[in-house]
């Protein structure tokens, strides 16, 4: 169940001088997965997503929804030309408890910069069309599905 009530953003100060705010996203249970599940079948088309990490930048857009599955706490991706897999729920992980702990998801946040993590979601943008063209004039009603996702989601 969505909480209720949400707790207050977290703000982070990074080395580079950046600060992050956070809506942090509860991990417990199904709760990724079912944000997962309605972003991936019900916005796949709207939506850029990718792991960004030191040096790296995948940016992917589905060019149709991606069929779900889930095995051993796995949520798995598929488009048919490639997949990937994402440790949302529950593992055994050969039986080892360590390795269960460390593979699940550990936190999941809305965010407002960059940062290192597991899974990147890019809502459109008010300043891009979906062409990642510069737009002239700031759309902000392209932000309707970021503010209802974080809304809905947040801890």
């Amino acid at each position: 169940m969505v909480p209720t009530t949400a707790r207050a953003p977290t703000v982070e100060h990074e080395l580079d001088g950046t600060t992050t705010e956070y809506d942090d996203v509860p991990v417990a249970g199904d709760h990724v997965e079912r944000l997962l599940r309605e972003l991936f079948t019900e916005h796949w088309a709207e939506i850029t997503v990718g792991p960004i990490l030191q040096g790296a930048a995948w940016e992917i857009r589905f060019v149709k929804a991606p069929t779900l599955t889930m095995l051993d706490g796995y949520l798995t991706t598929d488009t048919g030309a490639w997949h990937f897999h994402l440790c949302v729920g529950d593992t055994r992980a050969g039986g080892r408890d360590d390795l269960a702990q460390i593979r699940r998801v550990a936190r999941a946040a809305f965010f407002q910069t960059t940062g290192e993590q597991m899974l990147t979601v890019f809502f459109p943008n008010p300043y891009y069309d979906d062409a990642s063209e510069r737009l002239r004039a700031p759309d902000f009603t392209r932000t309707a599905l970021w503010e209802d996702f974080r809304r809905r989601y947040r801890a």
